[in-house]
Formats: C-alpha cells, sequence, structure tokens
C-alpha cells in the first residue's frame, strides 16, 4: 500500500518532491523517484511496506530501464501471474513482489495488463520504448487516482492534495463537485472539488502520449448484472455452497502478508463470514479482530463482535467512540480529506485504523457485501414505494410529507420518524432518483434553495439516473444494486474506508471485491439476494453451517454514529470559508434548525462541516 504521484510537462523536480512529499502518510517507509528533465517526466513514490519489505522499493524497472511502474495497491493473483509470465521466458529480479509482475506483465499483454489483475489497484506505468506513460484503476476504484490535463502538463496522484502541490495546478473549487456533494453525499467520479481535476472511475484505463499530451480513455471493465435466469430456488444448497468456497478463497488469498495482519470485526455477517474464513488458514490464537464501540445502545455492536470473536476463538480488541472524543476527532480529520465526504461514519472508521494500526499493518474488511447482496434498508423499500407512488396522489402525498416533518425527531439508529421522513423525501421525485434522494444531505428543491444557479435534475443527480436506466424498469432490486455498487460503493464506502485507514497508514483489503466472487454474483438472479423481505439470502445460507443464526439473522445497524444528538452540540465553526455560488444565510439557518430540535438536518449539517473543514484546512476561500 503506497502513494503515487507523477507528470509529464511543465514543472520541475521540486514539484514531484512536494506531491510525493504530500502523500507521505500512505508510505511512511520509504521514498523514490525518477526524473527526466530532458523529457519532462518525472514519477514519484511512498511506500508502505507490506510484502517483499527488502526489495519492493519503487519506482521500479525491468532489467533494461525501458519500463518502470509506480504502483499503489495489492495484486492477489500475483503468483499466478508470474508462474504463467514466467513460463513464457520472463526472468524476474525479485522473489516475491507484486509490483515487478506489472512490469513483466505490461511487456508481455501491454494495456491488456489490467483485465488480467484480481486485486486493488492504481498504477502508473511508462513506457520509454513507446514515449507513453499508462495508468488503470482497480475494477471499483478501492485505490484512488486524479488527474489534471491542462495546456502543457498532464499530472496524476493518489490524493487530490498532493495533486494541487503542483505549482500548474489552482485550487479553484468546482461548483458542480460542490453541487454533486449535496446532492449524494459525496462527489461521483469523475469529478473532483477543484476545476481541472478529476477521478480516474474505477475499472478505467488512460494512456498519455509523452511528446503530444494527448489522452486516450477507455474501461476495460464494466460491473455488469447478467443473472443466469435458469437458476431457480432448488439451486440453493449448491449455490450457498459454491459461495462458501468463493469467500474462503478471498479471504485464503488476502492473507498473504509479510507484516501482522488483523480482522476489522463489527459483529455483522460480513466481517464475521470473514473472521469464520480466515480461522481455517490461521490458528486461532493467532487471530485478532479489532472492533468500535459506542456507549449509545441503538448503535452499538461490540457485543455481537464479541459474540463472533469467542465463538471462533480469535483475540478481540474493543475501543469505544464517544462524543467529547469525535469532537476531538472531527477538524483534524475532516481537514486532512483531500475532498470533502458526507459519510460521518469515517469518525468511526478513522478511530478504528488507528486502533487497528497499533498493533497490526494490514486489515482485512466486509467492504462490498451489501451492495453485492442487497444488504441495505432501500431494498425493503422498495415494492412498498412502488405500490404509494402508483396510488397516492400528489396533494395527499405533500400532505404526508408535511406531517412526517411535525414528528417528534428522535436520534436512534434508524428510527421510524428518520425512515418516514426520508423515504417521503425520495417519492417527490422520479423513481431514477428515489435512491440518492432517500441519502441525500439535500433534496433537490432546496439545493436549489441553497444556490444561486438554476437547477435541473437531470443535471444533479445524471449519473444515478444512468445507471438506474441501465437496467429493465421491470427489475428494480437489480437497477439499485447498480447503484449502490457502481455509485455508491466507489464514492462514498471504499473512498471512506480508503482515506480513514491511510490516514494511519494501514492497509485495508477488501474480501468481497475479489474478482471471481464478482464474477459470482453478476450471474446471481436478484431473488438469491433479496428474497421475500430477506436482505443477502443467499450469503446467510452459505454462511449458516458456519456461524450462529442470531448472528446471521438479526437485525441489520449499519456502521453508523448518533449523527443526529452530537451534530446539535458541535460547537460553532471558529473558520467559515465564502463559497461563490452558495448562500451563506442558508446554511446558518439550517443548523440553527438543526441545533434547536426544530429539525433534523444531520446530514447537511455534516456535509456542510466537512466543507468547510477542507476549504479552511487547505487554504481554500472558492476564488478563482
Amino acid at each position: 500500500m503506497c502513494g503515487i504521484a507523477g507528470f509529464v510537462g511543465k514543472g520541475s523536480r521540486t514539484d514531484i518532491e512536494a506531491m510525493t512529499c504530500a502523500l507521505s502518510h500512505r508510505g511512511p517507509d520509504g521514498d523514490g523517484y525518477y526524473v527526466d528533465e530532458t523529457r519532462a517526466v518525472h514519477l514519484g513514490h511512498r511506500r508502505l511496506a507490506v510484502r517483499d519489505l527488502e526489495g519492493g522499493a519503487q519506482p521500479m524497472w525491468d532489467s533494461a530501464d525501458t519500463i518502470g511502474v509506480v504502483f499503489n495497491g495489492e495484486i492477489y493473483n500475483f503468483l499466478e501471474l508470474r508462474a504463467e509470465l514466467e513460463a513464457a521466458g520472463h526472468i524476474f529480479q525479485t522473489t516475491h513482489s507484486d509490483t515487478e509482475v506489472l512490469v513483466h506483465g505490461y511487456k508481455q499483454w501491454g494495456e491488456g495488463l489490467a483485465e488480467r489483475l484480481n486485486g486493488m489497484f492504481a498504477f502508473a506505468i511508462l513506457d520509454n520504448e513507446k514515449k507513453r506513460i499508462h495508468l488503470a484503476r482497480d475494477r471499483f476504484g478501492e485505490k484512488p487516482l486524479y488527474y489534471s490535463l491542462t495546456s502543457g502538463l498532464f499530472a496524476f496522484s493518489s490524493e487530490l492534495e498532493a495533486l494541487v502541490r503542483h505549482c500548474e495546478i489552482q485550487r479553484t473549487t468546482s461548483q458542480t463537485a460542490i453541487q454533486k456533494l449535496f446532492a449524494y453525499g459525496y462527489i461521483p467520479a469523475p469529478h473532483a472539488l477543484y476545476e481541472n481535476t478529476y477521478k480516474l472511475p474505477g475499472g478505467q484505463a488512460i494512456t498519455v502520449d509523452l511528446e503530444t499530451l494527448t489522452v486516450s480513455q477507455r474501461a476495460y471493465w464494466t460491473f455488469t448484472l447478467a443473472p443466469d435466469n435458469s437458476l431457480s430456488e432448488k439451486d440453493d444448497d449448491r449455490l450457498a455452497e459454491q459461495l462458501r468456497d468463493l469467500i474462503f478463497k478471498s479471504v485464503e488469498r488476502r492473507l498473504v502478508s509479510d507484516v501482522p495482519l488483523g480482522i476489522f470485526l463489527s459483529g455483522g455477517i460480513d466481517s464475521s463470514a470473514i473472521l469464520s474464513a480466515a480461522s481455517h488458514f490461521v490458528p486461532t490464537d493467532n487471530l485478532s479482530t479489532f472492533t468500535i464501540g459506542f456507549n449509545e445502545a441503538s448503535y452499538d455492536e461490540s457485543d455481537y463482535a464479541r459474540k463472533v470473536a469467542t465463538h471462533i476463538g480469535a483475540k478481540e480488541h474493543v475501543q469505544r467512540l464517544d462524543m467529547q472524543t469525535a469532537f476531538d476527532l472531527i477538524p483534524d480529520i475532516l481537514g486532512r480529506l483531500d475532498e470533502p465526504l458526507g459519510d460521518a461514519s469515517l469518525l468511526p472508521t478513522y478511530m478504528l485504523s488507528r486502533y487497528t494500526r497499533e498493533n497490526v499493518t494490514v486489515a482485512l474488511s466486509g467492504d462490498g457485501g451489501d451492495e453485492l447482496f442487497a444488504g441495505y434498508d432501500p431494498f425493503q423499500a422498495l415494492k412498498p414505494a412502488a405500490l404509494y407512488n402508483r396510488y397516492i396522489p400528489k396533494p395527499a402525498h405533500n400532505l404526508f410529507r408535511t406531517l412526517a416533518e411535525k414528528m417528534p425527531k428522535s436520534g436512534k439508529n434508524m428510527s421510524l420518524d428518520f425512515k418516514v421522513r426520508r423515504t417521503l423525501q425520495g417519492l417527490s421525485y422520479p423513481e431514477s432518483v428515489w435512491a440518492p434522494v432517500w441519502m441525500a444531505p439535500l433534496p433537490p428543491e432546496e439545493i436549489q434553495e441553497f444556490f444561486d444557479t438554476p437547477l435541473r435534475l437531470e443535471d444533479l443527480y445524471s449519473e444515478a439516473m444512468d445507471v438506474w436506466e441501465s437496467y429493465p424498469a421491470a427489475n428494480r432490486v437489480e437497477r439499485l444494486l447498480n447503484f449502490f455498487t457502481v455509485l455508491y460503493l466507489q464514492n462514498d464506502i471504499l473512498t471512506k474506508v480508503d482515506r480513514a485507514s491511510m490516514m494511519c497508514s494501514l492497509e485495508t483489503r477488501a474480501i468481497f471485491l475479489d474478482n471471481d466472487l464478482v464474477d459470482f454474483c453478476c450471474k446471481l438472479p436478484s431473488h438469491f439476494k433479496f428474497r421475500g423481505n430477506q436482505r443477502k439470502y443467499l450469503l446467510k445460507k452459505a454462511l449458516e453451517p458456519l456461524l450462529p443464526r442470531d448472528i446471521l439473522y438479526r437485525r441489520k445497524k449499519g456502521f453508523g454514529i448518533p449523527l443526529a444528538d452530537w451534530m446539535r452540540q458541535v460547537p460553532p465553526l471558529e473558520h467559515v470559508s465564502t463559497v461563490p455560488g452558495l448562500r451563506m444565510s442558508y446554511a446558518e439557518r439550517k443548523w440553527d434548525e438543526h441545533r434547536q430540535n426544530m429539525a433534523d438536518n444531520r446530514f447537511f449539517v455534516w456535509n456542510w462541516l466537512s466543507l468547510q473543514q477542507a476549504m479552511h484546512r487547505q487554504g481554500v476561500t472558492g476564488e478563482a
């Protein structure tokens, strides 16, 4: 796990050193550079040593110094690829470096390399013979990759903050990106916070000609649900066994490490499955689990985590997050984000990562399980929402929404009043934007009030509309699966985990995003994921031989925090950055309403706080 940076064109060694230095938290174990001033090519690398501790320094080159790579991530099938490459005549200089597989793999397969990789990665390969640089990001975007293309410069980096350390790249905020932030709670790729900066979407690659700086971009993989409709309920047992085997294989691949390794354990299905599978490959007294608990009972899952750890026989580590600790963490954590993020579970994720890093360097996580197996509450809301939308006239809906806003506000996890308000909010709009509006910091009519610029629904939610409409209207479950996997997983969940863990120099590995496991899930008809009113149907069935039923079939809580209550007690901001195009008085009013418990504006308040802290920490005023 590392940080990478580089550029072609305008700039100097001072720029690449500044960019690379900004990534030191991602790679505290060393740095490396390549500078060719004649061709204006610069590469930088920060290393977190996890594999091949002695021989994995970067940039890494082939024996002729024609192909060089800077790489962030882990390639889990590197041994198989290495064997294939050696059989084809390639001679390796290291004993077990997955980085060197990229060097030889590119020589063998060229731009077809990324399709062969099972892992999480962002890499840049310099090809001196063909005079080009080739970059790619893993299928789901576990590892970040930002870039900028301006006159006379192509630059890239693992983080936006590092990218803008280049003297030619300006910190001019993008109003489109900020609009998307308040529409989704995250900035979806390819958008980024600053003008002329972009996120390379997961599953895509770009190639840059070193002489002309022309860029070609393509998708080498796209998440596509292609259900095998010949499968039926009579296949339950066979498919459950196959899924269980795939989980075991994914865990086994991700247990390979030259440094200590642990497991994030919430007590939920996904993390419990990982621990159970790991116990088949590692003695249980060598397994360490890490859990964050809360004093608020409706958010706390530590008792369940303890039960699972005891069931397996693993060593448990539990730390509690209280409100005062959270307040102390907020300015630093939000200020260190390269982009604002509306997911407040960033706080416990950071604290869990920090606590875990005190003991190990690598942690296995269950990210992706909810997205692939329909684990979220909105899946249960789809059918009643469709019936409501069909039969309830607009005037009655408006009345119901007004009445819902008058319901007493509860700070409990997924309380009834919260669900009712959120559901009715989404049902005020077309079906194609139900999901993002259900989760939005602001509904579209209030975004219109917040911004001076007239906004169209089609512009705010263009990404969500595209992924929703890419599947037949008859199958809303597949449409919602597509939304959560393509948009929410990449731009929220994986971003949150990457930033929080890398602030602590901790590597995390997502078990459910293994290529083989994902390909299996894509072929499953939706009734194996959501059957009746049961979420994660097949996953639970696959785990029945491994875990207690009261763990498998208990009510889902999710990794949330008591945000509504905590945000009512957050001290006023000492510094407020004016953002052009926003009505500052609106933000003040929304926060006052929330503090006085007149409204539940928790998501808006967190997003506004996140935006303000990020801009203040980076010295951004929003002015060009």
